[in-house]
């Protein structure tokens, strides 16, 4: 008999890793650094820079929904590559054609953003949910981390790059363009799409249904999405998605800024981006491994807490730069790092696989949109007192609410099934 292959699940979360590594870390964050660049050459308000930011969120989350039927009509593969193209298309409208403030709206916010939704959370979270069930929460975090990592290693990258060139930003897009194209070959020789695909399961476990003392039931309801929208530990779970993601939105745009503001060096205040990235790392693999060993929104409000400290040391920075604007970075990431696994493995958790692709789709496009303003905001706030401190309270209130709203999203109930539902949540 021929020796059975080796469970190829791993393999492919180390796939999705590199995946978000290249698709989101460097048009994300490299972009924010690219930008600051592009400002000097462009001139714009403030909030017009922060609405960049704002219409990526947004397009990122309000694409989920098409992302999420693109996988089911064709395949994540499909859905990968079809992002690499449209990043490839906005890197070279900002390299070759940007010179208005709506060039950099429409090729960064509108086209790279659709770009990354379509080749990075939505693909990359329902693969690993369909790969794995008792491990959903370290295999989800482990690729999800690589954004912070390419972030943390990308944005001083990026900003070396410019340094050297003269501050060449465009020639900055054109490296982003490259990498995509990487992304897109790499999807397209590695993604497999279940274990079926290739004789294997869940798991990686010998036969399917496989149960222990320390895994889920061998029984799941089947939820479809129109009952899981009637229940109400989704909407609760929508309230702490916007305290994850708003104030990291807002963050990314403007941290930069905020630290040149008080005298810091365009080097030092990259690597104080860079470490926010680094601290997402910390807060992603945080998350994912606590996904899997207590509560599910205990978790999730645990993280959240970091956006509490890290914003208190975003308003002292003035005392203290250097050491508070990395120290409240890392909290910032690891707030985002942390809160983001839970909000993404917290559907499947308490869905099921079958009905996640369009699930976690709609949260994401309602989070979104509900946080795409984070950027804008911040801008208007920076144009109106001349400081970003009123933008860091707010964070500080979302926070607060989020934590106390998702001590209520308790695990949802069938209301028609006689099936308990007695996974660890």
């Amino acid at each position: 008999m021929a020796n059975k292959p080796p469970f190829y699940g791993w393999k492919l979360v180390a796939v999705l890793f590199a995946l978000d590594f290249l698709n989101m870390g460097f048009p994300f964050f490299g972009g924010a650094v690219i930008n600051t660049y592009m400002l000097k050459q462009i001139p714009m308000a403030r909030s017009t820079y922060g609405l960049g930011f704002t219409l990526l969120n947004l397009f990122i989350g309000a694409s989920s929904v098409i992302v999420a039927a693109a996988i089911l009509k064709w395949s994540a593969r499909t859905a990968f590559a079809i992002g690499s193209v449209m990043i490839v298309a906005g890197a070279l409208l900002l390299a070759l054609l940007a010179s208005k403030p709506w060039h950099y709206l429409v090729g960064y916010g509108v086209v790279i953003g659709t770009g990354a939704s379509f080749s990075t959370i939505v693909p990359i979270t329902t693969v690993v949910a369909r790969w794995f069930k008792r491990y959903r929460g370290r295999a989800m975090a482990i690729p999800l981390s690589a954004s912070g990592a390419a972030g943390f290693l990308g944005a001083p990258l990026i900003n070396k790059i410019l340094a050297e060139n003269g501050g060449n930003w465009r020639q900055a897009w054109l490296v982003v363009a490259g990498i995509a194209v990487l992304s897109a070959i790499i999807a397209l020789l590695f993604v497999k799409e279940r274990p079926e695909d290739l004789g294997q399961f869940v798991d990686g476990d010998a036969e399917p249904a496989a149960s222990s003392p320390s895994s889920a039931p061998t029984h799941e309801y089947s939820w479809t999405p129109g009952e899981a929208y009637r229940t109400r530990p989704y909407w609760l779970v929508f309230v702490g998605g916007i305290a994850c993601q708003f104030p990291y939105f807002f963050f990314v745009a403007h941290w930069i800024l905020h630290l040149r503001s008080f005298k810091v060096e365009a080097g030092t205040a990259a690597w104080a981006l860079g470490f926010l990235t680094l601290g997402g790392i910390l807060g992603r693999l945080i998350g994912g491994w606590l996904m899997d060993k207590i509560t599910a929104r205990y978790a999730f409000m645990m993280g959240l807490s970091c956006y509490l400290a890290g914003s208190v040391l975003a308003i002292a920075v003035p005392l203290n730069p250097l050491p508070f604007a990395f120290s409240g970075a890392v909290l910032y990431g690891i707030a985002f790092g942390w809160t983001f696994v839970c909000l993404n493995a917290i559907t499947a958790r308490y869905y099921g696989p079958s009905a996640y692709p369009k699930l976690n789709g709609m949260m994401l496009l309602l989070t979104g949109v509900a946080c795409a303003p984070a950027a804008i905001v911040g801008g208007f706030i920076f144009d109106r007192f001349g400081n970003y401190t009123g933008a860091f309270a707010l964070n500080i209130v979302l926070a607060i609410i989020g934590i106390l709203t998702l001590s209520f999203a308790t695990v949802p109930q069938p209301q028609k099934s006689t099936i308990p539902v007695t996974a660890n949540v």
